[in-house]
C-alpha cells in the first residue's frame, strides 16, 4: 500500500476515533497557551495543567508575567522538568513580548521562534491552535507513530514533518496533529506495544517493523 493510500485510511480512522480534538493544555488566551506549550517539553500535559492555574492566577498575560520575579515563577512550576531554565525563559519571553509586540503573541513562526524557549514545535502548536494557521507540530508521539505506520523514515522530527505534510491535506494538519497524539496515548504506547493488536499498526506497519518491535 502506498503512503498516500495509507494516509487516507489513517485520516478516516482517526476522525472516527477522535471527531473532537480539544487542546490538551488548559489556557484562556494565546499567551497562556504559549507558556503551557513551552512548559510541556519533557513533561506530561497533565503535570503542566496541574501547575499552570497558580501561575496564571498571578500572571494571566505577558505584562503581568514580565513583572514576576523568576523565583516566583519557579516556585509555581517546580514540579515540571527543567523548571529553572523554563522559569527564566518564561519571564524573558514575557519581557520580549512587551518590548517587541505590545504584549501580544505574534502570529508568525519567525517571531515566535525568536523568543527564548520557543522552538519550531512550540511555535507550530501556537500557530495552529491560536491562529488557525496550518502547521504539523511533531512531538515524540507523532514521530514514533509516523515511523511505525510507514509514513516517514525520518531520523529526525524535521524530516517527519515534511513527510507528513506531503501525504496529508493541509486543511487536516491542525486536527490530525492532535488526533495522532490522542491515538498514541490511548492505543499506541512507546513500550510493550503489540503492533499486531493495534487498530492502525496491525495493517499499516511492515512485517519487518512488527518483528523488530517484538524483540524489544
Amino acid at each position: 500500500m502506498k503512503r498516500s493510500e495509507k494516509a487516507v485510511r489513517i485520516a478516516q480512522m482517526l476522525e472516527e476515533f477522535y471527531p473532537e480534538t480539544p487542546v490538551p493544555l488548559d489556557h484562556e488566551n494565546s499567551f497562556q497557551l504559549l507558556v503551557a506549550v513551552l512548559m510541556s517539553a519533557q513533561t506530561t500535559d497533565l503535570k503542566v495543567n496541574e501547575v499552570t492555574p497558580a501561575l496564571f492566577a498571578k500572571a494571566p498575560n505577558a505584562e503581568q508575567m514580565a513583572q514576576l520575579p523568576v523565583e516566583v515563577i519557579l516556585e509555581d512550576i517546580r514540579q515540571v522538568g527543567l523548571a529553572p531554565t523554563k522559569a527564566k525563559n518564561i519571564k524573558r519571553m514575557a519581557e520580549l513580548l512587551m518590548e517587541r509586540h505590545g504584549g501580544e503573541v505574534p502570529a508568525s513562526f519567525e517571531a515566535l521562534e525568536d523568543l527564548p524557549g520557543v522552538g519550531h514545535k512550540t511555535a507550530g502548536v501556537v500557530m495552529a491552535q491560536s491562529f488557525g494557521v496550518p502547521a504539523f507540530p511533531i512531538d515524540t508521539h507523532i514521530h514514533r507513530l509516523a515511523a511505525r505506520w510507514g509514513l516517514s523514515n525520518g531520523k529526525n522530527v524535521e524530516k517527519t514533518e515534511r513527510d507528513l505534510k506531503a501525504v496529508f491535506p493541509k486543511e487536516l494538519w491542525n486536527k490530525l496533529h492532535l488526533q495522532i497524539i490522542f491515538f498514541g496515548r490511548e492505543y499506541c504506547p512507546a513500550r510493550n506495544h503489540d503492533l499486531t493488536q493495534c487498530p492502525i499498526c496491525s495493517w499499516a506497519a511492515t512485517k519487518k517493523r512488527i518483528r523488530e518491535e517484538m524483540k524489544r
